[in-house]
């Protein structure tokens, strides 16, 4: 196994600037996610540590060798696609089998190499299968086994379940976790899908315009977003962005007035705010929910049931809109006007160019 190193790296066509100076440390043996919207990065990101795509700038070191003229085959990586690229024409056995054939490699160490990954996998009952008999999952498990199939130092998954149904992918998610388990393997993974990102990774890499936005544990990145960007791609339902402005400071304590003429307070890191700046408050939808008494006031848009909880949609005088989380209790009509308390978490705070200044507990940044 082997970790990776990317130093300065950055990917143009022509005069498009697609990657840009990224620089990062990928463990041995971690399980690290590329999260960010689409046309972020994150697949030309993997597809250059690969080698299926050039590089214009900077360095990628697999263990302690440099890669960057190194052909694909040779970089000791095994990749796994979002649309399986299975042979319709061979059975799961010779779909594992093919690469590790045309290399030479011996039947009697190709068959065990099969027993291995299909244990592993659990698809022994479906190697003498074609793709056309197998399901969705099944088909990316044997993807999988191909993989494994290569003994390689790094795995990278392209967007891999995709084009599974919901159920299949929390699944599989738990597959590929229980895999890493085992093979205490390098993984680099990316989505779109944040949920993925959150249950599954070590550490997540947020992306955003070719750029490194955050690099954190998942719970790091939840609860310390650098930035309104991070903060409003991790979690779901998202984050409550809110316009505001600073009416007063005292030391660590600013005031805010929010849509409504609401107001309430938050704790910032000290000097980094001043009466009359325009903020953005930030709350979890599970720290605000609808109440006889709350700061918040709202039309209700939306109740979406989802059997332990409500969420209640709603939109402010502004509108802006709001989520919020209702456990136990009845929800306030829609159409109704409705109040939203604060609880205790945290009350993010993002300045004008959308930076946290929020003072969180420790007094850390």
């Amino acid at each position: 196994m082997a970790g990776v190193s990317l130093a300065g790296v950055s990917k143009n066509y022509g005069a498009v600037n697609v990657i840009r100076d990224v620089s990062l440390t990928i463990n041995d043996g971690e399980f690290v996610v590329f999260v960010g919207p689409s046309g972020c990065g994150k697949s030309t990101l993997l597809r250059m540590i690969a080698g299926f795509e050039g590089i214009t700038g900077g360095d990628v070191l697999i263990g302690v060798s440099r890669v960057n003229e190194m052909a694909a085959r040779d970089r000791g990586v095994a990749m796994v696609f979002q649309n399986y690229a299975l042979y319709p024409h061979m059975t799961a056995r010779e779909n594992m089998a093919f690469g590790l054939k045309n290399i030479g490699t011996p039947k009697a160490e190709i068959t065990a190499r099969i027993d291995k990954a299909a244990a592993i996998l659990q698809l022994e009952p479906y190697l003498d299968r074609k793709p056309r008999a197998l399901s969705g999952g099944q088909r990316q498990r044997v993807a999988i086994g191909r993989a494994i199939m290569r003994e390689p130092d790094v795995f990278l998954f392209d967007e891999p379940l995709s084009n599974l149904d919901a159920a299949l992918r929390v699944s599989m998610r738990t597959e590929i976790a229980k895999l890493h388990h085992r093979l205490g393997a390098t993984m680099i993974y990316v989505t779109h899908d944040q949920t993925e990102a959150m249950t599954m990774a070590d550490r997540i890499v947020v992306l955003r315009a070719g750029q490194i936005e955050q690099v954190g544990a998942p719970i790091e990145l939840y609860e310390r977003p650098v930035n309104a960007f991070v903060a409003g791609f991790l979690g779901a339902p998202r984050i409550n962005l809110i316009p505001a402005t600073v009416a007063t400071v005292d030391g660590e304590v600013v005031e805010l007035v929010c849509p409504g003429d609401a107001r309430m307070t938050a704790k910032v890191r000290t000097g980094s705010a001043k009466a009359g700046d325009k903020v953005t408050l930030g709350l979890r939808p599970e720290i605000l929910s609808p109440a006889d008494e709350g700061a918040l006031s709202g039309t209700v848009d939306v109740v979406e049931q989802l059997g332990s909880m409500q969420l209640v949609y709603a939109t402010l005088a502004d509108g802006t809109s709001i989520v919020s989380e209702l456990r136990g209790g009845t929800a306030p009509a829609i159409g109704s006007v409705g109040r939203f308390a604060i609880g205790n978490g945290t009350r993010h705070v993002f300045n004008a160019e959308k930076l946290s200044i929020t003072l969180h507990s420790g007094g850390g940044a």
